[in-house]
């Protein structure tokens, strides 16, 4: 068996980051989200994997090389436009070679039952497609939902929330025989000539193709939207062991599973776990809360900030309480006592506090 990464472009969400990097970089807990698909393959028993990537693919590249780090044997295949899961693979039939292939979406984080769900598919006599389910959320229209029958068959498909009976939820994981190519080709393209996950999976039904469903129990989110970053980011680090290996001043406290990574520096501060300061950060009479990520050489002075993601070397002087926010890469925040002094890119959010204008 093989496996498939769709990483193929920026995308759109979450905004203002997609319009910057692949989403699947954008880091929980430090960590790029893709690097969790790729540990969770390896733990699947799978080593040979593509990875499909887009235009802008140096980031990815970089950032994964060969696999070796992972366990992992990585090809790379271009697509030059997003054109849905369907096409994705497509163009990854000749490398696929006849295979049994897993693929994982680009807008999907999941933390748990991947290696389940490839040994469900081994023993369930190698269907043409076992698709991850969970319980329907409040992603909005862009979920498909399916229904489910008694013997575990996906019996139908629509996109979005709403539908009667429509109670669980495409997660974003799927293992397939090589039957699917021929379910793709049979399947028409949509307006934006997208070869859709929904489509495919529907001409299987009709067409007396077995597709059946792993619901799994474990976390997974989508990447749509920053709160559910932050949710990603809170989930992981409630997994976290505490570990110091950077330097903590006598007059500093950690409070809860704390890492503390190397090269980092705490004086005079307060951290709440769980919580992660990367490598060679520094927090100086500063408050760090429960579920927050500092990336690697970060500045932190006189602040507060919890249940937030800061990215690699962003700084934060005299500013706080701040909740609830993802703070990109370089990004400078800090106080300004003649009013709020805001640079922001293009479809860029901001929130301050309400105040009486003068």
């Amino acid at each position: 068996m093989k496996a498939l990464v769709l990483v193929g472009g920026t995308g759109t969400r979450p905004r203002p980051f997609g319009h910057a990097t692949q989403r699947q970089l954008v880091t929980v807990a430090n960590r790029p989200v893709l690097f969790f698909g790729l540990e969770a393959i390896r733990k699947s028993g799978i080593s040979e994997i593509a990875i499909v990537v887009g235009k802008e693919d140096k980031a990815v590249r970089d950032a994964v090389g060969t696999g070796a780090a992972f366990g992992l044997d990585v090809t790379y295949i271009r697509q030059d436009a997003q054109l849905g899961l369907g096409h994705g693979v497509l163009i990854a039939r000749d490398y696929l070679d006849g295979d049994d292939f897993l693929v994982l979406q680009d807008d999907s984080v999941i933390l748990d039952g991947i290696p389940r769900l490839v040994e469900e598919f081994r023993r369930s006599d190698r269907p043409e497609a076992l698709v991850m389910v969970g319980d329907v959320t409040g992603g909005g229209g862009r979920q498909t939902v399916v229904t489910v029958d008694g013997r575990g068959h996906v019996t139908g498909l629509k996109q979005g929330q709403g539908h009667p009976y429509f109670d669980r939820t495409l997660v974003g994981a799927y293992v397939f025989n090589p039957g699917v190519h021929q379910a793709i080709l049979s399947t028409t393209p949509d307006w934006r000539r997208h070869r859709e996950v929904t489509d495919v999976m529907a001409w299987l039904v009709a067409n007396g193709g077995t597709v059946l469903a792993y619901s799994t129990k474990g976390y997974w989110n989508t990447l749509g939207c920053v709160d559910n970053l932050l949710d990603c980011n809170r989930e992981v680090l409630s997994r976290l062991d505490p570990v110091v290996l950077g330097d903590v001043d006598d007059a500093s406290e950690l409070l809860g599973p704390v890492l503390v990574d190397a090269g980092a520096s705490i004086k005079g501060s307060r951290v709440v776990g769980p919580a992660v300061v990367g490598v060679g950060t520094t927090v100086t009479d500063s408050v760090i809360g429960p579920h927050t990520s500092l990336g690697a050489d970060c500045d932190i002075q006189a602040s507060a900030i919890e249940h937030s993601i800061v990215l690699e070397r962003a700084s934060l002087r005299a500013v706080g309480p701040v909740r609830n926010s993802l703070i990109g890469r370089d990004a400078q925040v800090w106080a300004e006592p003649a009013g709020s002094r805001l640079i922001l890119g293009d479809r860029s959010q901001v929130a301050l506090p309400t105040g009486v204008v003068r």
